[in-house]
């Protein structure tokens, strides 16, 4: 009867201590996750090119001013060539006053990058007014990339396509709105596409196979990293491409692990963190 009591006071402990890290610890600090990418299709004069990805930040939920400090500092010591925000800037079940859209907007423009600042919407960020997001994005120079596109021009002229995709979560996801420049065009070898909801990557490659790389967010990698468990924690759209990198034919697949938290206020396993590419001709 001592040695069951001692165990079950021992499993209590340890329960309970895994349990105040992945709340106060694992939420915390931020991972910079380095990863080079060849590439034959882009063009030489973009050999090189510094891409940071960022994602879910689900702001307020336990993401603070402070913590939004620390990530755009870190994001501006890198001098990144393109910024991409692939959604879940906000969190559904925070409110967003008006302070916190000054704020938003204030923080998110001292974020600097050559070429440009892109973003899509994210399946929380839907749940509240696109009005207001589309004040925090334009008015912090971001470029909100629903079922658009925009060409990256560099200083001698030659192309890089980045498109985005709308929300897929609320059905209003148009892969051929986004790569209608295609229809008249062929004169760009690379191309990029943002999406939130990874997922919806095979209906994007079932049209558009020749994408060179796609990222997304969402699922946070399994916010609690523990293999069977973390199932349990992946939203609908990212339960067939969840963990940080899948190659589908001869295109590239990254997924965000995120900063913040949604649905539970833990992390496990899975720091937050910022993606940085550095691309390279191949």
């Amino acid at each position: 009867m001592k040695i069951f009591v001692k165990i079950l006071c021992f499993l209590i402990i340890i329960s309970t201590c895994i349990i105040l890290y992945s709340r106060y610890v694992a939420t915390t600090g931020l991972v910079t996750k380095e990863i080079v990418i060849e590439s034959d299709k882009l063009p030489d004069t973009y050999d090189g090119l510094k891409i940071v990805h960022l994602s879910d930040i689900h702001y307020k939920r336990i993401i603070t001013k402070k913590r939004i400090e620390e990530i755009i500092n870190e994001i501006n010591l890198i001098n990144p060539d393109i910024v991409v925000l692939t959604g879940d800037l906000l969190d559904k079940d925070s409110s967003i006053e008006e302070d916190d859209v000054d704020l938003l907007i204030n923080e998110l423009s001292s974020i600097k990058a050559k070429y440009g600042k892109y973003a899509v919407v994210g399946n929380h960020d839907y749940m509240f007014e696109q009005d207001m997001l589309e004040k925090i994005y334009t008015n912090s120079d971001f470029l909100l990339l629903n079922n658009k596109y925009d060409i990256i021009y560099n200083e001698t002229g030659d192309k890089i396509f980045i498109g985005g995709v709308a929300n897929v979560s609320y059905n209003e996801a148009n892969i051929d709105d986004t790569m209608s420049y295609f229809k008249d065009n062929e004169d760009i070898s690379y191309k990029i596409i943002l999406v939130h909801e990874p997922d919806y990557t095979d209906t994007i490659l079932e049209k558009y196979p020749e994408i060179n790389l796609i990222l997304a967010g969402h699922s946070h990698n399994g916010q609690v990293n523990i293999p069977v468990i973390k199932e349990f924690f992946l939203p609908a759209y990212s339960r067939k491409y969840f963990d940080e990198y899948y190659k589908i034919n001869d295109t590239l697949l990254y997924i965000s692990s995120g900063i913040g938290v949604s649905r539970i206020n833990f992390r496990l396993f899975n720091p937050p963190s910022i993606n940085f590419y550095r691309l390279n001709c191949a």
